[in-house]
């Protein structure tokens, strides 16, 4: 019901970032989605990726900072206020979300998102008939 999202920690400066992406090139890794959120000295540059334990594993062999965590990703309705549909769900039953992010995937709106209520997260979604992505759901390189 969850996905594997690595969390790389790059300093704020200059060609950091191209390292990063450079290094995932050469591993022939798919980015799939991806978002930065920045405090005044590093970023946290979060992605879900075609394959997360190598991509973890390598750019820990060259000395990157990085984590795997578990998110759920949540497929959206096609329409207008869907995302705002789907957090009423988790807000209406108490769940907190730490942050989230937005991408398409086939056309489909998925909204990506980490809580500290995992299990309260589960029991919306089984509850309220909503699709989460798997890994197998996610594209792989060709």
């Amino acid at each position: 019901m969850t996905i594997r999202q690595l969390s790389i920690f790059i300093e704020n400066q200059s060609g950091t970032l191209q390292k990063v992406l450079e290094l995932i090139k050469q591993l022939r890794i798919q980015i799939i989605a991806c978002t930065i959120a920045d405090t005044a000295e590093y970023g946290i540059f979060r992605i879900i990726c075609s394959e997360p334990d190598r991509a973890c594993r390598e750019l820990k062999a060259v000395g990157v900072a990085v984590a795997i965590s578990d998110v759920f990703a949540v497929e959206l309705d096609n329409q207008p206020g869907g995302a705002a549909d789907v957090v009423g769900r988790f807000s209406g039953a108490g769940v907190g979300i730490t942050y989230m992010y937005a991408f398409l995937i086939d056309g489909r709106g998925i909204l990506v998102f980490r809580t500290d209520q995992a299990d309260k997260a589960r029991e919306v979604i089984e509850k309220g008939g909503l699709h989460c992505l798997t890994e197998k759901d996610l594209p792989v390189n060709a």
